[in-house]
């Protein structure tokens, strides 16, 4: 049975309704305890049968959306839906609804018309034609009055589980505030009324704070990457334990956050400078829609990347070398910057940059893609009483993807690192990009291009964890409504 058919409680009336379905149900003889899907064919026949008036609208309902709604109302888990259950699920569906029609309803008036349902789908960064608003008035609007009141929203929507779009919209923004210490993910979306509001200034500030703790907090482990991505080697193997050792004996423990002063530093114009190539990529892309859609947030939030990493990639440069210092080597990030420039040139500000800029599709591609999917599986599994994923969810699916992209791009990464350390390694050859990904491959195979992977993945979950309790701290703060 592809599609079914269920009774729907309409009108003003819905605890009288509710007893005659109970009555009938009783005298029809069906059981006290019952699963929904089989007794609907019965139950529509019987009813329209006997013109019972609860039974004049009847609606076709998909089998997915039957079984959401016994999985929604199922308070003691038996995988079946009884009448005093089925009541407490409309009840407390039908309050849900109120809320979202209140909200949506901007004049006040008890109507809502398509003006409406455009203002509050600008407001959530999804912009509709006014045609496209009329279709959805259509499809709820019983009277032909092109406006919907109370009792049509409702009747249009008591019988199905999964939760408004608007809430699913911002509960699932990608947002920047899981920082993993990369630079190549697509840029956060604020909404119209965000962007005129101020909060998309306070969402960076609170985003970069945030960025700057988790950074600072993972530090030892980065530096630690990009040692082994630069010394290691199939004749010279680096251990976790024993880079710290060696790091701790060689400088201190302080020694463990060299680079970080830099890696801090380069998040406020990065961030700056992406957001705004973003907005104006957009612009040029030709959409006039607030949000894009997965390709189009790829390409604006690539070329964005590529803007953002050319404006500040000599500081990319100034961190490698800084976290590969010996001790003594520099007093601090104008003298390393100084010293480069003397001896290299300004070439050398810009070593490894080809690379650098290959990385930004695989790594937004594929966590774009892995994100996306992640999310709409556990929206359609997972989402029947809320689309609010919580925390732990949210952590996971961006975590999984972003550990995807950085596995994808690593390659790139590694090659990347090792142009810019080429000039501290004494007697060394200067190669380019292919030259090394050859030699990689020639003396150590492909697992060579995976050196310091390890450290690397072990820093993104406490990064992700640590960003995302310092931006909630930092929102309420700076005074920003949660999305």
């Amino acid at each position: 049975m592809c599609l079914q058919r269920f009774f729907f409680l309409s009108g003003e009336h819905l605890t009288q309704s509710l007893t005659s379905v109970k009555t009938f149900l009783y005298r029809s003889n069906f059981p006290k305890k019952a699963t929904l899907s089989p007794i609907i064919l019965s139950l529509q026949s019987s009813a329209r049968r006997e013109k019972h008036d609860w039974a004049l609208d009847l609606k076709p309902l998909p089998l997915r959306t039957l079984s959401k709604i016994v999985k929604a109302g199922d308070k003691d888990l038996d995988g079946q839906l009884d009448f005093g259950e089925f009541v407490h699920y409309l009840r407390d569906h039908e309050k849900k609804l109120r809320l979202v029609f209140k909200s949506l309803d901007k004049k006040n008036d008890g109507r809502i018309d398509s003006q409406e349902i455009m203002q509050s789908l600008r407001d959530l960064g999804v912009n509709i034609s006014e045609q496209q608003a009329e279709k959805i008035l259509k499809s709820m609007d019983k009277n032909g009055t092109m406006t919907i009141d109370w009792n049509e929203w409702r009747d249009y929507h008591l019988l199905h589980p999964a939760d408004n779009i608007p809430e699913i919209i911002l509960y699932w923004k990608h947002s920047t505030i899981f920082d993993v210490g990369e630079s190549l993910l697509v840029p956060d979306e604020f909404t119209a009324e965000e962007k005129q509001t101020g909060m998309w200034w306070r969402h960076l500030v609170a985003g970069g704070g945030a960025g700057a703790v988790s950074r600072t907090c993972t530090a030892p482990l980065d530096r630690l990457k990009v040692l082994m991505q630069v010394h290691s080697s199939k004749s010279n193997s680096m251990r976790i334990a024993g880079g710290f050792t060696n790091m701790v004996r060689e400088g201190g423990v302080r020694s463990l956050w060299r680079g970080n002063g830099i890696n801090v530093i380069k998040i406020v114009p990065e961030t700056a400078i992406k957001f705004m190539a973003y907005e104006q990529i957009k612009r040029l892309i030709g959409s006039n829609q607030e949000t894009l859609g997965i390709a189009e947030r790829l390409v604006a939030g690539s070329l964005a990347g590529a803007i953002s990493q050319s404006t500040i990639y000599p500081m990319e440069v100034l961190k490698t070398r800084l976290a590969l210092r010996k001790t003594g080597q520099y007093q601090g990030i104008g003298d390393c910057a100084k010293r480069i420039f003397r001896n290299e040139g300004m070439s050398a500000f810009y070593k490894g940059y080809v690379p650098n800029m290959l990385g930004i599709i695989p790594y937004a591609g594929i966590d774009l893609a892995v994100y996306e999917p992640l999310k709409n599986w556990w929206l359609q599994s997972y989402a029947t009483d809320s689309a609010d994923p919580g925390v732990f969810v949210l952590l996971a699916c961006c975590t999984t993807s972003s550990t995807c992209g950085q596995l994808a791009s690593y390659p790139l990464a590694l090659v990347r690192t090792r142009m810019q350390a080429q000039a501290t390694m004494a007697g060394g050859p200067q190669m380019t990009m292919c030259g090394l990904f050859r030699h990689i491959l020639r003396t150590e195979g492909p697992l060579g291009l995976y050196r310091g992977l390890a450290p690397n993945f072990m820093k993104v979950i406490p990064a992700v964890s640590i960003s995302y309790v310092v931006y909630e701290h930092l929102k309420m703060y700076l005074g920003v409504r949660s999305r």
